[in-house]
């Protein structure tokens, strides 16, 4: 039997229906200063067991984005001396839609004698989430996105990111350009199984 004091049925048809708004269609304007810290301190409200704040955000506005995406192709033509010339024309491009992009840092600390590097992981995996539901709540569109500067450890050098640190994901944050396809979704019989014993 559920509690009708904790019942709250406007949010359960919010989760229903979110969509990702792709980045490229983000527009402006994005939360101002005050309204991504209210985003953020609702979405840091996630499963953290032994309260390590096993992550923490990197925040791109105005033009930052920009200098980022060149500085990303910069990297990645110096690393890559044969990538396509449109792979940096979409690094260079990547994070300058989105009026306000935050970096999801996971740092980990593979050593701790009780919590697991998976529960860290799991939990900026969830302020993620968080993320775009806060900034989809607040009345933004949003997408989690990553690429390869998620996974090459020059980029994480240029974020300046410590040795038992790594991006995990972009939440690109701003307004609607475009309402969002409705996509398919799993139904619940192919996920959910029973143990049988």
């Amino acid at each position: 039997m559920h509690d009708e004091q904790t019942l709250h049925p406007q949010a359960l048809d919010f989760l229903r229906n979110r969509r990702s708004v792709p980045a490229a269609q983000l527009q402006p304007p994005g939360p101002t200063p005050d309204e991504l810290r209210g985003i953020i301190t609702t979405a840091i409200r996630v499963p953290d067991h032994g309260k390590l704040t096993p992550w923490r955000l990197i925040a791109f506005t105005g033009h930052a984005g920009t200098r980022y995406g060149e500085a990303l192709a910069e990297l990645h033509a110096r690393v890559d001396p044969g990538v396509p010339a449109a792979k940096l024309a979409k690094d260079r491009e990547r994070f300058a839609h989105s009026p306000v992009v935050l970096a999801v840092i996971a740092r980990i600390d593979e050593h701790h004698p009780k919590i697991p590097a998976q529960e860290q992981l799991l939990s900026a995996g969830c302020l993620g989430f968080n993320l775009l539901l806060a900034a989809q709540a607040a009345g933004f569109a949003a997408q989690w996105l990553t690429g390869w500067s998620c996974y090459a450890p020059e980029a994480a050098k240029l974020l300046g990111l410590a040795d038992n640190e790594r991006a995990i994901a972009y939440i690109h944050i701003g307004s609607r350009g475009v309402e969002p396809p409705e996509r398919n979704r799993p139904d619940v019989d192919s996920v959910l199984g029973a143990w049988q014993g």
